[in-house]
């Protein structure tokens, strides 16, 4: 099928099929590659909507038909690349509509970096944003159900949206919002696709409710699988589809529009940077940090720091020439702490507050808290001098992905949540897999959650590297499920987990994910070989072979 020449009489949008624009787009952040056969770039929902209803109509002639949605293309799990259609919104789905003192209407294609910055115009927030905040798009955001620094205080991107509207496989777009229970009856009593949609997922949901109630995993971060869970809930009364969309990766239908709530910023933070050389008692650390309810509580290891002082001027493309010199003195006391002896890891716990010396009294208390543990600190009370060690944590991804020249960021065991008590014995056992399988690796992550972002660097085109991932993510997979913990509080399934569904949920709980993306995605249009539709021999196979 000519796939240009056939779109081209119903798509007002750019259409490519140069060998160049497909390859750059066959990669987003992860280490696989799909190479697509065209790039669509809709102009509008109608074309959104053309498109959908094109390949619809054509699936059963043409079986490989589908369309992945794509915006900024920092999905760590491949959940933005695909062999058929790939919808760039990153284009012309970039209209700020409409920011209230409580809410902000965007398009999925806006950066997240754009949209803080008419909230800041404001001072108000849309808090869960992850740390690729100055490359990511907020599509990206509502698809993955992102979460980010802030999740400690304000939890996930699926607790900030007031509304969506999403196309769907009959190729019309709708909204998609909290009902209550009479707007629910409501709307299944509709004779139509939208009526029979609702009905259908309300009655699978209520004919395995205490079996979806009892799978939702016992962590605080969570972006695998389908979030039935909280859908409906019978005490409240609420059906809530947005919770479903959030999180879906595409697979479920396509957002064309989102409607975020917004918090106010906080007038002052700080940090108190903990230097850890010594990480055996980390889980009592931790436990006693949480006592003292910090609004942000991070960290980062030795490799991300030293990366960041070996590539120091890789920050210049964020700060320019003149915050490049203020970051390398404001560097300088830490070099001479850091003399006294590398710590393993870095803690950063953050407190917010409504005047400097409030900040500055919490940071204070926190760290006499801390002294009994022997570890060197330091107090950067206001956001100005903590400045140095969110950009480490931030651009850590990016300084490994193109600053080491030799070795490729892996991101196959990159998002893992295991409960901050477990850490003191799950850590040693996480850091003896990666040793044994000799790879570098730097580790990142929100401390306060137990989610954790291992990075491992590796030349996968040597065969005998690539043989490593397999078995290595195995290892760490079976860890992680036997402490009950989450394969990703983050980076979603995509391609790289959703082969483990079945291991973290079971088949019956696996059955009705499947079930749930048939309802809405009966052709497998949507993304195919993400989530519930991924196969771990497709997957494999599209390990990119160059870099």
């Amino acid at each position: 099928m000519d796939l240009k020449n056939e779109l081209s009489t119903l798509f007002k949008g750019e259409l490519d099929t140069t060998e160049e624009t497909r390859m750059a787009y066959s990669h987003d952040a992860s280490l696989f590659e799909l190479i697509p056969s065209i790039v669509a770039s809709p102009l509008d929902s109608s074309d959104v909507q053309a498109l959908v209803r094109f390949v619809s109509e054509n699936k059963a002639a043409h079986p490989e038909l589908s369309i992945t949605p794509r915006s900024g293309g920092t999905c760590m799990s491949g959940g933005a690349i695909g062999e058929s259609i790939v919808m760039d919104m990153n284009k012309h789905f970039t209209a700020i509509k409409e920011i209230t003192p409580t809410s902000g209407h965007v398009e999925p294609g806006v950066f997240y970096r754009n949209f803080d910055a008419e909230t800041l115009k404001q001072n108000i927030l849309m808090p869960t944003y992850p740390a690729s905040r100055e490359l990511c798009t907020v599509g990206g955001m509502v698809n993955n159900n992102s979460g980010g620094e802030k999740s400690l205080e304000y939890g996930k991107t699926q607790d900030f949206i007031q509304e969506l509207k999403v196309i769907f496989a009959d190729g019309n777009e709708y909204i998609v919002r909290p009902l209550s229970q009479p707007e629910l009856v409501q709307k299944m009593s509709q004779p139509d696709y939208e009526g029979k949609l609702y009905k259908s997922l309300f009655e699978l949901i209520e004919k395995h409710y205490d079996e979806i109630k009892a799978a939702k995993p016992h962590v605080s971060k969570n972006s695998t699988g389908y979030n039935l869970w909280e859908v409906w809930d019978r005490e409240t009364g609420v059906f809530d589809l947005c919770k479903l969309i959030v999180g879906g990766q595409g697979t479920l239908g396509i957002v064309t529009d989102i409607t975020f709530k917004l918090v106010p910023r906080r007038k002052h933070s700080g940090l108190l940077v903990c230097f850890m050389k010594d990480t055996t008692q980390l889980g009592e650390v931790i436990n006693t940090v949480m006592t003292h309810k910090p609004a942000t509580f991070e960290s980062f290891d030795d490799n991300t720091l030293w990366l960041s002082f070996k590539f120091f001027p890789f920050f210049q493309k964020t700060l320019g020439w003149v915050g490049l010199a203020k970051l390398g003195l404001s560097l300088l006391p830490d070099l001479f702490m850091l003399a006294r002896g590398i710590p393993k890891l870095i803690l950063m716990v953050e407190f917010n507050g409504e005047t400097v010396d409030e900040v500055q009294e919490k940071i204070h208390a926190m760290k006499q808290t801390l002294q009994p543990y022997g570890m060197a600190m330091e107090e950067d009370e206001t956001e100005a001098k903590s400045k140095k060690f969110w950009i480490m944590r931030r651009e850590s991804f990016n300084l490994l992905r193109k600053k080491v020249k030799d070795k490729h960021t892996a991101p196959f065991i990159d998002d893992l949540v295991v409960n901050p008590e477990h850490l003191p014995e799950f850590l040693p056992k996480l850091r003896a897999i990666i040793k044994k399988y000799n790879l570098l690796a730097t580790i990142a992550g929100h401390m306060g959650d137990g989610n954790f972002h291992i990075i491992p660097l590796m030349k996968i085109e040597d065969p005998a590297e690539r043989a490593k991932l397999e078995p290595a993510m195995r290892e760490v997979n079976e860890l992680v499920l036997s402490y009950k913990g989450s394969l990703s509080g983050e980076h979603n399934d995509g391609l790289v987990r959703g082969p483990w569904l079945e291991q973290m949920y079971g088949p019956s709980v696996l059955a009705i994910f499947r079930e749930t993306k048939h309802m809405f995605d009966p052709q497998n249009i949507f993304n195919p070989h993400k989530k519930t539709d991924a196969n771990w021999e497709f997957s494999m196979s599209h390990v990119r072979e160059k870099f």
